[in-house]
């Protein structure tokens, strides 16, 4: 990615609805309130898209920051949708998601790539028609046991975790910000 004046989309995945909010699923849609909140603004509804979208400026570039109202698995309608409706490049969309390939806490970013049975990658790179969008993973890590994955991700933090998210989400919040300044590749030497 390079450094663009162009819009930038940032996309918080989760799921809709009081019973995920808690969720490892969710850790996308916290990245994005973080996000709002540093703006100083309010999401509202995108009826062409179908996503809770709120429109800021980050030193000077327009910011838009998206919380598809669709479950995890149909997050791609809204976010090519809006994609098409603010001529957002597809290498200046940043999806901010949950990762079980990494430790818990663990923040990376890379463009491009495999889902790793992520529904909503998948959902997006379907609708994207490439996987070539810029990722903010969070670390949820592995499932204990013989958990399955797909329960795993929408169960709550564990109690010690929940006191680390906070401070987990304001670094992603962080990595997002690095990333929209001053591109891809300074962001992961800054980072990892």
């Amino acid at each position: 990615m390079t450094e663009s004046s162009g819009p930038a989309l940032v996309v918080g995945l989760g799921n809709p609805g009081p019973e995920y909010e808690r969720t490892r699923h969710n850790v996308g849609f916290l990245v994005a309130d973080v996000l709002a909140e540093r703006v100083g603004g309010r999401f509202a509804v995108h009826k062409k898209s179908g996503a809770d979208l709120l429109q800021a400026r980050l030193d000077g570039r327009q910011i838009l920051i998206a919380k598809p109202r669709t479950y995890m698995n149909l997050s791609g309608r809204p976010v090519a949708a809006l994609a098409k409706f603010f001529s957002v490049p597809v290498d200046q969309v940043i999806v901010v998601h949950d990762e079980l390939d990494l430790p818990f806490g663990t923040i990376r970013l890379k463009q491009g790539g495999g889902e790793g049975g992520h529904n909503g990658l998948r959902s997006i790179s379907q609708a994207l028609t490439t996987k070539e969008y810029l990722r903010t993973r969070i670390g949820i890590g592995r499932p204990p046991g013989r958990q399955d994955p797909a329960d795993y991700v929408l169960k709550p933090f564990a109690a010690p975790e929940r006191k680390e998210v906070p401070v987990i989400v304001e670094q992603a919040a962080d990595a997002v910000e690095l990333l929209l300044k001053v591109g891809l590749e300074t962001a992961q030497n800054s980072l990892h």
